[in-house]
């Protein structure tokens, strides 16, 4: 049987104006601003307006450690939205913005798939409504007052051996991972060692999907440390007098906006930090908002559970005041036999004994999940080379570990085929077990924290951080920010730094090879491994393939 591609099926979509879906949530046509006739933003005036209203329950959707199988974790997340929706629940989905260095390196699209995906699928993929381009700009904004604060006299006596503050480029560029700055002569400043990061990781991004509203939002980005004197005495944004014009520049990037799924229910799509290099979640003021609209919220965190449900309530939860009432873990047949050992090119041939060999990568995220108070159901994204005897292994040992697993077939039937999913997710949540709390306090030492998630969530028999990554941690607990949660930086596809390690292994440490300091977003950055923060484009890019056809549409997006 032939399947329709995604950007095929998502081209052949019945859209409905946005205001209409604004409609299903209580968003009146006025305090909407309309990006065309499919997205718009929704204004902080209707925000603010609905701040007494009472929260619905919230959802996570994460996943077990990526593989080249295939987990579906947005396309889960997208489909339990409308699946919640068809059996009659007021239901909204919450998902983070794609960005176009992995669209045009690795994956080539982050709308869902199949049939569960969100529209207008194309525009999602590319510009959107220029959140990402105002983040980058007011990110390098800042980089360019810094180097002009130091070219006209340095008032602030900035060492220039201590700027920490690197500039972004929403594309993965490897050359520009280090270079050397205002090279060419005393007209272009002073030179110095600088480099970039992907827009994702910027501390903008993680500010903008953290803050409450623009009075927050400007706090914030006048609180980033960007460089040190000679003395070890930091320099924030505010001393450079940037944190207003960034704010400017991110005033309509802030609001929220409101898209469709293929089916016409609602979907905020905001913010989009990755999870392996920063805290994987959309925004907060985008979910909380959706919160008091609907009775139902769906969102996901990125990659792996051991990433981003971490960071998803160690972070945000915690600086929100969120508590999610259940956690779906995706899981595929085909992703526990590649665990279980079997090559990419043999996943179309049944094999249960490698099906139940590869489940105890999803154990370890089930039982990590559990173990902050929050119930877990396991959905098995369905593939159609899936046996029914694999299916069901998957099922009898997510029983033996105290959950349940339900097979959902949202990529083929949408809605319908994520009935029971959704029903199951219902029922789970009206049991009223959920007691979250997240696995350190704030007064924890930073160093306790990072071991504490190496060895609780990876299993690590530890961290590895030399005297010098200690001193520094002891360094910003002396000056105030002892308090803040830890973001890990690490490779998605393994519980270690090694990403060809998959299962659940054990015997190992994590090396942090380097710590940096988030003061605007409220988190301390511990880079693990060989991990950057500017990736690099494959062999064969996905750009490659992604072209204009003869009747000018996008074709290589999926």
């Amino acid at each position: 049987m032939a399947y329709k591609s995604d950007i095929e099926i998502a081209r052949a979509a019945k859209k409905r104006p946005i205001q209409e879906i604004g409609e299903k949530l209580g968003i009146g046509s006025d305090d909407l601003l309309p990006y065309g006739h499919d997205k718009a933003k929704v204004s902080q005036t209707f925000i603010d307006s609905v701040q007494g209203n009472t929260n619905g329950k919230l959802i996570l959707v994460t996943a077990i450690n990526p593989t080249p199988a295939g987990e579906g974790k947005t396309t889960t997340t997208v489909g339990l939205g409308d699946g919640l929706n068809r059996i009659g629940k007021k239901a909204a989905v919450c998902i983070r913005e794609a960005s176009l260095g992995p669209n045009f390196g690795m994956k080539g699209g982050a709308a869902g798939g199949g049939y569960a995906q969100i529209v207008p699928m194309e525009e999602m993929n590319l510009h959107f409504t220029g959140d990402f381009h105002a983040i980058t700009s007011a990110h390098n904004l800042l980089s360019a007052m810094i180097d002009n604060h130091i070219y006209w006299g340095n008032a602030l006596e900035i060492d220039t051996r201590r700027v920490v503050w690197r500039r972004v480029l929403d594309m993965n560029d490897r050359a520009l991972r280090t270079i050397t700055a205002s090279l060419g002569g005393v007209a272009n400043g002073f030179p110095r060692e600088a480099g970039f990061d992907i827009t994702v990781a910027s501390e903008v991004m993680a500010i903008l999907c953290l803050a409450k509203n623009l009075a927050d939002l400007e706090k914030r980005l006048g609180d980033m440390i960007v460089a040190y004197t000679r003395e070890k005495k930091p320099i924030f944004a505010r001393d450079i007098k940037a944190d207003g014009a960034m704010t400017v520049l991110l005033k309509d990037a802030m609001q929220p906006n409101l898209v469709q799924t293929l089916e016409n229910n609602p979907a905020f799509v905001h913010g989009g930090p990755f999870a392996n290099i920063a805290h994987g979640c959309n925004s907060v003021i985008a979910t909380t908002t959706a919160l008091k609209l609907a009775d139902y919220v769906v969102t996901e965190a990125g990659f792996g559970a051991d990433l981003g449900a971490e960071k998803f309530l160690n972070i945000k939860c915690r600086k929100a005041g969120l508590a999610p009432s259940a956690v779906v873990v995706v899981a595929t047949v085909r992703a526990m036999k590649m665990n279980g050992g079997v090559a990419k090119a043999d996943l179309g041939t049944e094999n249960v004994e490698a099906v139940n060999a590869g489940c105890a990568n999803l154990g370890r995220h089930i039982e990590n999940v559990k173990s902050f108070g929050v119930p877990v159901v396991v959905a098995i994204n369905h593939f159609v080379t899936d046996t029914d005897a694999e299916v069901q292994a998957v099922k009898d040992y997510v029983a033996s570990q105290g959950s349940e697993a339900v097979l959902s077939r949202h990529w083929e039937l949408g809605s319908e085929g994520s009935a029971d999913l959704a029903t199951k997710v219902v029922e789970t949540i009206e049991k009223g077990e959920a007691k979250f709390a997240p696995i350190y306090p704030d007064e924890m030492s930073l160093a306790d924290k990072i071991n504490t998630i190496a060895t609780k969530i990876y299993r690590a028999d530890g961290a590895l951080m030399d005297n010098k990554i200690r001193s520094q941690l002891k360094e910003w607990e002396d000056q105030g920010y002892g308090n803040l949660p830890v973001c890990m930086a690490k490779t998605q596809y393994s519980f270690t730094t090694d990403p060809e390690r998959r299962g659940a292994p054990t015997g190992f440490d994590i090396p942090v090879r380097e710590v940096r300091l988030s003061a605007g977003a409220g988190f301390v950055v511990a880079i693990c491994g060989e991990i950057m923060t500017m990736p690099g484009l494959p062999r064969v890019p996905s750009a490659e393939n992604i072209k204009l056809n003869a009747d000018g549409d996008v074709e290589g997006l999926f």
